[in-house]
């Protein structure tokens, strides 16, 4: 029998200063059995930290929702979708292989990626040269030790509040607070 995915709620107040949106969003997660609690926050990271693409791209009139993630790979991690069903946004977290994110920019009209393990770098003088012609894509590096400090956030209901100003993202619960800057590498 399979082990089914495990379930977190999320309340997340987000104060875009940058792009001026400010939004409380109801979130649901399913944590896939393989995936760690880092993964699942950086998928939350990437959510907030394009959040203000709902009104600066679809107006208000569209879709922020997590994919169904490692559960299904021709899903993403966090999508936007416009209210004609057009994927406006498909964003990736970790360190997938060229063949799935060439496919995503085929499929959506912007692919951003952001690539949070120890091994990142390696991983992207190896993949670098052949992501170069997309212009669809763009690539994001967390640094490890943030990517692995949201995992202190993580409970099964979460409250949290984020903050977007000058490219960093705060993100805090009444205990803890991770400032996340993600650099950009394309």
């Amino acid at each position: 029998m399979a082990i089914k995915s495990t379930v977190f709620k999320a309340m997340l107040s987000i104060a875009d200063i940058d792009h001026a949106y400010y939004a409380d969003h109801q979130l649901t997660l399913a944590r896939h059995p393989s995936e760690t609690d880092e993964r699942m926050m950086m998928r939350l990271v990437a959510l907030a930290l394009n959040a203000y693409k709902l009104q600066s791209v679809c107006n208000g009139d569209g879709t922020l929702s997590f994919g169904a993630g490692l559960s299904d790979p021709d899903e993403p991690d966090v999508m936007l979708r416009d209210f004609t069903g057009q994927t406006r946004l498909w964003i990736e977290v970790g360190q997938p292989e060229e063949k799935p994110l060439l496919k995503a920019c085929n499929k959506a009209d912007e692919v951003v990626l952001y690539a949070f393990n120890h091994a990142a770098e390696v991983w992207w003088k190896g993949i670098e040269n052949k992501l170069h012609k997309s212009d669809k894509l763009s690539v994001f590096r967390v640094p490890s030790a943030v990517s692995q400090s949201l995992s202190q956030l993580a409970q099964r209901s979460m409250q949290l509040q984020a903050t977007v100003q000058e490219g960093v993202l705060t993100l805090s619960d009444n205990a803890h607070t991770v400032e996340v800057e993600p650099t950009r590498w394309k």
